[in-house]
């Protein structure tokens, strides 16, 4: 496979995770960074053995050089530079949420089709064994019909001047952290007869219209129920999954793989296993997949109508709960 060129959007936190380690792995190379402050861009690039700075983000999306735009800014500004980037014909690795709303995702999509350039929602998760167990448990029986989805999200508080807390940027624990929960909801929602649809909300507001917590029950067609339980102010990383079936149950300690617990335990009637999925990285998993598809087209598991419809549930999720969209 020929190295993807890969120009990275800001010098965030995420960024170390989500691409430099995955790149360094699996040979790509990370030919670019552009940030708001070039002496943060000068950092990243030294610490990160990334090839160029470049003095702003037009100029990295411009670039004949970049083939792929990893977007991890701001939610407030994914989607106005990853149409930027396609406008460009450039692919696009976004990180989640893919828009601040439902309607600004459609816009994304739209132009992504017109000028049919790929673009990918991070939800890394979605590649690890872990996840695809989960599902494999589901597809052939083993634990019979779903009945009930539960996903808790909670991780420790961000600085006061984090963009997270800010409803400028898009941000609030279901735009962070509860879009996993959402999302995991939806892809389940094969097992269990179609999508899910939210029936209850319950926001803490950190600021006027910003959830530091939000709790959302939601149920499927079948009549299947979840609940995904959200916090941006615990004292700790919880980022679990339990499936509840009519033949036995599923629990992964850390579906995405936040702190590298990768066991799953299995409840049926002929007793409880535990299994573990391996440790490699899954945003590693999730940029081999990316790679792929731009070498071969092999297809991504995830596209952009499922991410429109997913900002689609987060708006319902802030309806319910009395808040504003972003």
């Amino acid at each position: 496979m020929t190295p993807l060129r890969i120009g990275v959007l800001g010098a965030s936190r995420i960024a170390e995770l989500a691409i430099v380690k995955p790149a360094q792995i699996l040979g790509h190379r990370l030919v670019a960074v552009a940030a708001r402050d070039r002496g943060r861009a000068e950092t990243f690039a030294q610490t990160y053995g990334v090839e160029r700075v470049l003095d702003s983000y037009e100029a990295l999306i411009a670039d004949p050089e970049v083939d792929v735009v990893y977007n991890p800014l701001a939610n407030a500004f994914h989607a106005p530079w990853n149409r930027k980037a396609i406008e460009a014909g450039k692919a696009v690795l976004t990180e989640k949420p893919f828009a601040r709303n439902a309607a600004e995702a459609e816009l994304v999509r739209r132009l992504a089709r017109e000028r049919d350039v790929p673009i990918m929602e991070g939800f890394h998760y979605l590649f690890h064994p872990i996840i695809r167990r989960i599902f494999e448990l589901l597809a052939d029986g083993t634990l019979g019909d779903l009945q009930r989805v539960e996903v808790v999200m909670r991780m420790p508080e961000p600085k006061p001047d984090d963009p997270r807390w800010s409803l400028d940027l898009a941000g609030g624990a279901v735009m962070d952290i509860g879009c996993y929960g959402l999302h995991v909801h939806r892809q389940l929602g094969r097992f269990a007869g179609g999508e899910p649809a939210v029936v209850t909300a319950r926001a803490v507001e950190r600021s006027p219209g910003v959830d530091e917590a939000c709790d959302i029950d939601l149920v499927f067609p079948s009549g299947a129920t979840g609940s995904s339980i959200n916090s941006m102010t615990s004292d700790r990383f919880e980022m679990t999954l339990r499936l509840v079936g009519d033949r036995g149950e599923a629990f992964a300690y850390d579906y995405p793989l936040q702190s590298g617990d990768d066991r799953i335990t299995i409840t049926t009637d002929t007793g409880t296993v535990v299994e573990h999925l391996g440790t490699r990285s899954t945003y590693t998993y999730q940029l081999d997949a990316f790679a792929q598809h731009l070498a071969d087209g092999t297809a991504f598991p995830i596209d952009v109508d499922d991410a429109v419809t997913t900002m689609e549930l987060v708006d319902s999720v802030y309806r319910a709960a009395g808040l504003p969209l972003r």
